[in-house]
């Protein structure tokens, strides 16, 4: 029966979600839900210490009765919930059936319920457990007396609190310089405590009557407070507060200095984890790897357009640049799986662009963002022409040689400097004339037209061309091949459209957005 039980949560999608649902909820830091419970956990938190003060002086009061029956409830689900996530019982109990069955023995059904309860207790006695539990238990009648560790409801903080565990995680990191620090202090009280005691226990007027005294007066001292309710009277016992008020000083700058680098250390981990979670909100964004002058001048434009992007540069001081003026950037190596899988490649990125100045980057870049997700559009730079037949072969969709188009630019309109400051105003977003793509759509009243048809005259606009898949177009001069594909340079009037090919306008934003909006409009409205 416990075999059968255990095949049958094993199988149960519904014990799975479930389970998935509420380790979501408690555990999973990359939940968006689990900021909620936090909150809420936190407030349960608060308002059970403000009612426990209250109680002291209002007693038997009716609210605090009922609000604290409730977080009794709601902290001892919680409790209750977490000792089950803790581990998967049918996972023990279907390792041991099946250790059995492979070595033909009987199974062994004591030690498989022994190995389960080990390890609801092993999770049971951790630190934060045990709080959780002493949080519970003084809500009981049967325990009232331990109604003073109410006040350690205030420790489940450290788990909700994110601030808190980082400040817990750099004091573990740095747990051999703090154990030094603690060594050091222990000596100067143990020291300090004897030789005031020496010499302050039998003085006329001393105040230390006992070793106690003295280790008090030495805590005092050294930490540089200075009640003053104990006073050495002896020049022994002077010389031995001035020591100690000096190491105190001492004691206090080198634990100032673990703190401060022991955060310093922490803040970029810090950083990098805020930048991570930043971009798990983002929705169809573009990862842009290299911030060199060519993904400068594409994050200005994306910016620009307000398209949600984000920058990864192995070169800090790129990273530097690119927080300095506002934008979402990473610090890593773009080719490692595990930075882009971070940047999200497979959560919501539509595309990647490899703009680095090294090819060679570019092409393993490339071939990491294909081997993650095969369907994101990836667009990289070619600096060499030899290089450009291995980034298709990579994956990428498609590939730029700047350089290459630079010279074309320049070589074309070398006697033309009109022409050419017109191209290049363009090119800079100096005017509201900009170069745009409108894909002719399935269905929409494109599809099937002749160029002659479209009157992109009335509509403020220049034809530049058409860039198509259809192998029908070939027939058609002026072609320019791009990869799977043609680009048509000033078709002919009686060039035929047809779906998903692409018009290539030159014209001022608002004529570019209309005619998009026409183009979209009618495929919505045209009868199938």
């Amino acid at each position: 029966m416990i075999v059968k039980f255990a095949y049958f949560l094993k199988a149960s999608p519904r014990y799975q979600n479930t389970k998935l649902f509420f380790y979501n909820l408690l555990e999973n830091p990359e939940s968006r839900y689990k900021g909620y419970v936090d909150f809420f956990i936190i407030s349960m938190v608060l308002f059970s210490v403000f009612f426990l003060i209250h109680e002291i002086d209002n007693q038997n009061d009716e609210i605090s009765e009922v609000f604290e029956q409730g977080i009794l409830v709601v902290f001892t689900i919680e409790y209750l919930l977490r000792v089950w996530l803790a581990s998967n019982s049918h996972h023990i109990i279907l390792k041991q059936y099946e250790k059995a069955q492979y070595l033909n023995i009987p199974f062994p059904a004591r030690q498989a319920l022994g190995e389960v309860i080990h390890a609801k207790i092993r999770y049971m006695i951790t630190p934060m457990a045990i709080i959780d539990l002493l949080a519970i238990l003084p809500s009981f009648r049967a325990f009232r007396f331990l109604r003073i560790f109410m006040v350690f409801r205030l420790l489940k903080l450290f788990r909700h609190f994110h601030s808190i565990k980082v400040f817990i995680n750099v004091l573990t990191s740095k747990r051999f310089e703090l154990y030094t620090l603690a060594i050091f202090v222990g000596f100067l009280i143990f020291i300090g405590s004897v030789a005031i005691y020496l010499f302050e226990s039998h003085a006329e007027g001393g105040q230390i009557k006992n070793l106690f005294d003295g280790v008090y007066w030495s805590i005092v001292t050294l930490s540089t407070v200075g009640y003053g309710d104990i006073a050495p009277h002896t020049t022994g016992g002077r010389l031995v507060a001035i020591v100690l008020i000096f190491s105190g000083l001492g004691v206090l700058s080198f634990f100032t200095s673990i703190m401060v680098s022991g955060f310093s250390e922490k803040m970029y981990d810090l950083r990098e984890n805020r930048t991570y979670a930043e971009i798990k909100r983002y929705n169809d964004f573009v990862i842009l790897c290299g911030f060199g002058r060519v993904g400068q001048h594409i994050a200005k434009q994306l910016a620009k357009d307000k398209l949600k992007f984000v920058i990864i540069d192995a070169l800090e001081a790129n990273i530097v640049r690119a927080k300095e003026w506002g934008y979402t950037a990473i610090h890593a190596d773009a080719s490692k799986n595990g930075v882009l899988q971070s940047a999200g490649i497979n959560n919501g990125a539509s595309s990647v662009l490899c703009t680095t100045d090294d090819d060679v980057i570019n092409v393993y870049i490339t071939l990491t963002a294909r081997h993650l997700n095969l369907q994101v559009n990836i667009i990289s730079r070619a600096n060499n022409i030899d290089n450009v037949k291995k980034l298709y072969q990579a994956g990428a969709n498609n590939v730029i040689r700047p350089f290459e188009i630079a010279g074309m630019v320049v070589a074309e309109y070398v006697g033309q400097p009109v022409a050419f400051e017109a191209i290049l105003g363009i090119i800079n977003a100096k005017s509201d004339i900009v170069m745009e793509t409108l894909q002719v759509y399935l269905g929409s009243y494109l599809e099937g037209c002749k160029i002659s048809d479209i009157d992109f005259s009335r509509r403020k606009l220049i034809l530049l061309g058409v860039i198509s898949a259809n192998p029908e177009h070939r027939i058609h001069k002026n072609s320019y091949a791009i990869k799977n594909q043609h680009f048509y340079f000033n078709p002919p009037n009686h060039f035929l459209l047809r779906a998903n090919d692409l018009l290539v306008v030159l014209g001022r934003t608002m004529s570019i957005e209309h005619f998009r909006y026409q183009i979209e409009k009618s495929r919505i409205i045209k009868p199938k």
